[in-house]
């Protein structure tokens, strides 16, 4: 039977939000229930998907998606990467990436995001990082967004890097490899200061684009770059 026919797996809560077989159950830190479910039901690789960088100014959206090992232990200290330490994040991001079934990033730069607007350009990176993965995904588990372009069973889980190991994997993964990128991009453009905001909007930044006016890599339709 074809992955497209299996009965889904969840149910919604009463708000609609997060997403269990069991509409009383409560998790309340990072683990693998929502993948065990998952499992239980059939599906094999099943992805975390998770985007970073939505908010800021300059830079593309990265999205990661990840494939874990759900019979290896996790990664010790892994969580919601906004949570962590750059080094916490570096030492579990290489971890990740010899542990996992599979990873991967799709990223969408700024000229692309300036046109088809922010939302939609987060889509396209999570879609981008899906199509790359190794071993392809079976069952998507996704921070808080639905993608329709992608005929896989899946569900948004609303704070789901927070919950749901698969996606804190998926955002440790897009979020080392972003600073990592902005990292260069400041050798490129030094005038903005990009390793240390990684392009969100510290006052430095804005000083900076009041001082020299926007480069290639800002988001020219988001409030702030152009003065």
């Amino acid at each position: 039977m074809q992955n497209a026919e299996r009965p889904d797996p969840f149910i919604e809560d009463e708000t609609g939000s997060r997403v269990s077989l069991f509409p009383d159950m409560h998790i309340s830190g990072i683990g693998i229930e929502f993948e065990r479910q998952a499992r239980d039901a059939g599906f094999m690789l099943i992805a975390g998907v998770d985007e970073v960088g939505r908010g800021c100014l300059a830079g593309p959206v990265v999205a990661g998606a990840c494939i874990l090992d759900l019979d290896r232990k996790l990664p010790k200290g892994l969580n919601d990467s906004k949570k962590l330490t750059a080094k916490a994040r570096e030492e579990i991001a290489e971890e990740l990436k010899l542990s996992a079934v599979a990873y991967a990033v799709g990223q969408v730069e700024a000229d692309e995001i300036d046109r088809i607007n922010i939302l939609e350009a987060t889509k396209k990176a999570m879609l981008l990082a899906i199509a790359s993965l190794s071993a392809p995904a079976d069952f998507l588990l996704i921070d808080a967004l639905h993608l329709k372009q992608s005929n896989l069973p899946q569900k948004a889980i609303i704070k789901g890097d927070t919950i749901s190991a698969s996606i804190a994997a998926a955002s440790i993964v897009a979020k080392t490899f972003r600073d990592d990128l902005m990292v260069e991009y400041a050798i490129e453009y030094p005038e903005y200061g990009f390793a240390g905001h990684k392009g969100y909007g510290a006052a430095s930044h804005f000083e900076a684009l009041r001082e020299h006016g926007p480069c290639i890599l800002h988001r020219k339709s988001f409030r702030g770059v152009i003065q």
